[in-house]
């Protein structure tokens, strides 16, 4: 019942973490996301399939990124770090929210929702963290930086994942969010 109920709460923070990101845009001035059908809570809308099977078999998943054109935005590069950090600043926000309503239900969330805003700060590509570092340094290091981290982003997430160093890297920053919630 715990597996299931984990499931779900990855969900729900898949779906509100990729509706942040699409209304963070929307708000902005881009259409795309709107355009795409992504300013939605139906999370049908924000799941890739491959993502979801991976859910279900490793309880490790990831949802589909939201289609923006920075180019609409009035200050680009910032524009796109407000768009980045909005996933994982709602999924902070529902760890806060979720933790101070006791029970197993709502400590779920919140590990689920705390655990998904830290992985995805990660400056590797295509984590909402890679956006924000892409967008900080200068254009000339960004383009060099974007294009030798984009074909092997998701490649070194998985032996991240595989080697057990995400974990150990991972771990103790949630040890520290998760004191500081309870």
């Amino acid at each position: 019942m715990e597996n299931i109920i984990a499931l779900l709460s990855l969900l729900v923070a898949i779906t509100i973490h990729e509706f942040c990101h699409a209304l963070a845009a929307d708000k902005l001035g881009d259409p795309t996301p709107r355009a795409y059908g992504r300013l939605t809570l139906n999370p049908l809308a924000h799941l890739d399939p491959l993502g979801t099977i991976m859910l279900f078999i490793a309880h490790f998943g990831w949802g589909k990124p939201v289609p923006i054109d920075p180019y609409n935005f009035s200050h680009p590069r910032r524009d796109e770090i407000i768009v980045a950090l909005a996933g994982p600043i709602s999924n902070f926000l529902l760890a806060f929210i979720f933790s101070r309503i006791p029970g197993t239900l709502t400590y779920i969330l919140a590990y689920t929702n705390l655990y998904l805003g830290i992985f995805n700060l990660f400056p590797i590509p295509p984590l909402d963290g890679s956006k924000v570092l892409l967008n900080i340094l200068p254009i000339d290091t960004a383009i060099n930086v974007e294009h030798a981290f984009e074909r092997y982003g998701f490649i070194l997430i998985a032996l991240l994942i595989v080697s057990g160093l995400l974990t150990r890297i991972l771990n103790p920053i949630f040890a520290f969010g998760m004191n500081l919630l309870y």
